[in-house]
């Protein structure tokens, strides 16, 4: 099946759905001065649900969104699942040989983080390469059909953004991605790595520490001392783990539960994600009608609000668990941003794993792409460019005229 032009239209049925809810939402009580100890402030909700009731323009974002980013759809044939719906954004470099690059999002993201690097991605100059950008959403996540059997785990998911991007014509490819992205590209590299796969880049650079099973690497990992870098990462990864992962284990346990309360109150999905939107934020600037577009496309998705839950549950193995599965060989970039989830020495990164760029950066958060678009391309573009540890390594696509 051939790609099918797709333009954001949620019926207005919906949206009148959605402001009665809003109307009819009961708020619990706070306690005294808790501030944000317990989860997002009640002032927050009240005032956020009441502007996505009375206020919010959704038809002005939904017009924006389908101006600025070219979207699609088409079918996917995933083994033993079945054909797929997929919606992507894919947009074209004016450059012939630019770079194709599979952007690969997670959660709670959606196809949405790439609106700030598309431009710059696609770009042409002579300074730096340029790329023709495909940005899916992932089954079950945004306008894309989500799987209908149990089952559907990280081979699955590697097997539809590989099978889009050889769909385009990108036989050979590159990819970018953090979060749920960077499992799923590197699971990609492991099997497409070589003959399709070319080269990948994260901004959620996950590894495992050095084991007694590698006794120099052990013994390195025992006498090294952390710098002050890698010791702020290291407290970031504890909080992470212990103040801010409760989610993790809720949706990697029993995912449906949650897909009750997500698909049936608005301010039950709200408080979820607005939480994570300000928590894991580096100094947390969003204007209220960013956080509400950013939340609408999962309650408006085409799956329903719970289903881009279903992940956790068929995938969480392989989030901690990376050593029970083969490293790529590709070549790989990493980017460290100080206020990301789980921030790891660059050392276990590079001990396993074909490292070839890194980047350090001062300020940023969990959702790069969208906090830091320019800092996240630039680091791309040195990967790729002249001179780079990737350059030309797409035969015939170098990124430049």
């Amino acid at each position: 099946m051939s790609e099918i032009p797709f333009q954001i239209n949620i019926p207005d049925e919906k949206l009148s759905i959605l402001r009665a809810k809003l109307e009819l939402a009961t708020f619990p009580d706070e306690l005294q001065d808790i501030g944000w100890k317990h989860g997002p402030p009640l002032a927050d909700m009240k005032r956020l649900a009441e502007r996505w009731r009375n206020g919010y323009d959704w038809r002005k974002y939904e017009k924006e969104l389908n101006q600025e980013l070219p979207m699609f759809t088409r079918d996917i044939d995933v083994d033993g699942f079945g054909a797929l719906n997929i919606h992507y954004v894919h947009k074209k470099s004016t450059i012939v040989d630019a770079i194709p690059l599979l952007f690969c999002h997670g959660w709670p993201g959606s196809f949405l983080e790439i609106r700030g690097m598309l431009p710059l991605l696609t770009s042409s100059s002579p300074k730096h390469p340029s790329f023709h950008v495909v940005a899916l959403s992932l089954p079950g996540f945004g306008f894309s059909e989500g799987s209908h059997k149990p089952g559907f785990a990280l081979d699955q998911y590697a097997e539809v953004a590989h099978k889009l991007m050889i769909a385009l014509g990108y036989n050979e490819y590159v990819t970018q991605g953090g979060d749920w992205g960077f499992l799923i590209t590197r699971r990609m590299a492991s099997k497409y790595g070589g003959k399709h796969h070319k080269a990948w880049h994260t901004n959620f650079p996950m590894a495992d520490p050095p084991s007694w099973k590698s006794p120099l690497s052990f013994l390195s990992y025992l006498l090294t001392p952390w710098s002050a870098e890698e010791k702020a990462g290291l407290e970031r990864t504890a909080w992470y783990r212990t103040k801010s992962s409760g989610y993790f284990v809720e949706q990697s346990t029993f995912p449906q539960t949650l897909a009750y309360s997500f698909t049936d109150s608005p301010v039950a999905l709200l408080a979820w994600f607005y939480e994570k939107l300000v928590i894991w934020t580096d100094d947390y600037k969003w204007t209220d009608d960013e956080a509400l577009t950013w939340i609408s496309i999962y309650w408006f998705s085409r799956a329903g609000p719970g289903a881009a839950h279903r992940i956790y549950f068929e995938v969480h193995g392989d989030f901690y668990n990376l050593g029970r599965t083969s490293y790529p060989t590709i070549p790989m970039g990493a980017s460290y941003f100080p206020k990301e989830l789980l921030l790891l020495p660059p050392a276990w990164l590079r001990r396993l794993n074909n490292v070839v760029i890194e980047s350090h950066h001062k300020s940023g958060g969990h959702f790069a792409a969208y906090e830091r678009p320019e800092a996240l391309v630039d680091d791309v573009r040195k990967m790729f460019a002249k001179g780079g540890p990737a350059f030309a390594i797409v035969p015939g696509r170098s990124g430049y005229a």
